[in-house]
């Protein structure tokens, strides 16, 4: 079993570590358009919008990336096709980076299978570059656009009417389901029924913006945070992608944290929801208003109550750094962990 859960992470980080550049990039990018509009909110003008669509590009290549790259560390290159085609249709059907993870272990294995049928000399010379690829992307696409596609589209519609009819709960209540929403999924389909919820009666109650504007930003600088406090938690790789996350934090982009959460999901989800939560919740109940559609400090100038909203802010991100470094271990024991848990698997293939 600790065999089998080595393999899984190692194939997992494989596709975190190619999606990483793409995160940065595009979040870095598209933090500095919206920065440099000053709005808090998607910039106008050719220039901008120019560095706007940039950004977008990358956020828009990493989820086809990270399953690609999930697919390829487990089956090799027949399974890069699959794994990405798979992801992409899953990011069409709002599965988000979740998806993208479960398509590429799916894309994985399935390739995996398919190498096991017996082909003659001939066939295996093109099985690689041909039968492989087109049998494995037929697969697993037809998982996601048969399968998949039409029970996600359903929950998120229901998670939608859901929302409207608790608009007349609670603050404290309604503030712990968007915060956690908006945590949950970093810009995924659970993120943007919350968000969109938000974002349509900003003209009409600017409070409900005033705790998703800081659950939105809570994720990534949480994690920067997390970082700071705790650095022999994190590889030198991801101390870096905290700077990043960081950035993106203070723009209002949640996807920053989406690193973190794809290398070690059980730990740095819970995290990130439960600091979502205490923000989004906190924010609520001092009256923090926000009027514009978006989240992060840059939206500062249009805020009511800053200095409270910065008070949640902090109180959200601290919660999420510390709770995130009570769950991991110090890097080194983690590597030392592997390598045992790989040292056995040696020693009982060799008996």
């Amino acid at each position: 079993m600790k065999t089998k859960i080595s393999e899984l992470k190692r194939h997992l980080l494989t596709g975190t570590s190619h999606m990483l550049p793409f995160i940065v990039a595009g979040g870095v990018l598209l933090a500095l358009s919206v920065m440099l509009n000053g709005k808090g909110a998607q910039p106008e003008g050719a220039f901008l919008t120019g560095i706007w669509d940039m950004g977008i590009a990358g956020f828009t290549l990493f989820v086809p990336v990270l399953g690609g790259y999930i697919a390829y560390s487990i089956a090799d290159r027949p399974a890069l096709a699959p794994g990405m085609i798979g992801a992409y249709l899953a990011n069409q059907v709002n599965a988000g980076f979740l998806g993208a993870i479960i398509v590429g272990f799916i894309a994985g294995y399935v390739v995996l299978q398919l190498k096991r049928i017996p082909l003659s000399n001939k066939l295996k010379a093109i099985s690689t570059y041909f039968i492989l690829p087109i049998g494995g992307t037929f697969i697993v696409s037809g998982l996601v656009i048969w399968v998949i596609g039409s029970p996600i589209a359903m929950a998120m519609e229901s998670l939608n009417l859901w929302l409207q009819g608790m608009a007349g709960a609670s603050k404290a209540f309604l503030g712990a389901i968007l915060g956690g929403m908006t945590a949950f999924d970093m810009g995924g389909p659970v993120n943007k029924v919350a968000t969109l919820f938000a974002q349509t009666q900003v003209g009409t109650q600017p409070w409900l913006m005033g705790g998703v504007g800081v659950a939105i930003c809570v994720p990534p600088l949480g994690m920067f945070l997390a970082t700071l406090l705790s650095p022999k938690r994190y590889s030198p790789e991801e101390r870096e992608a905290g700077k990043a996350a960081g950035i993106m934090g203070c723009i209002g982009i949640t996807e920053g944290a989406i690193p973190f959460a794809a290398a070690d999901p059980l730990r740095v989800i819970p995290s990130i929801v439960l600091g979502g939560i205490v923000g989004n919740v906190t924010a609520f109940m001092l009256g923090v208003l926000n009027h514009a559609p978006w989240g992060g400090l840059i939206v500062l100038p249009v805020v009511d109550g800053r200095l409270y909203y910065l008070l949640a802010t902090v109180a959200g991100a601290l919660t999420t750094a510390l709770v995130v470094n009570a769950l991991k271990k110090p890097i080194t024991e983690r590597e030392e962990k592997t390598q045992d848990a790989e040292e056995d698997s040696l020693e009982l293939e060799f008996d």
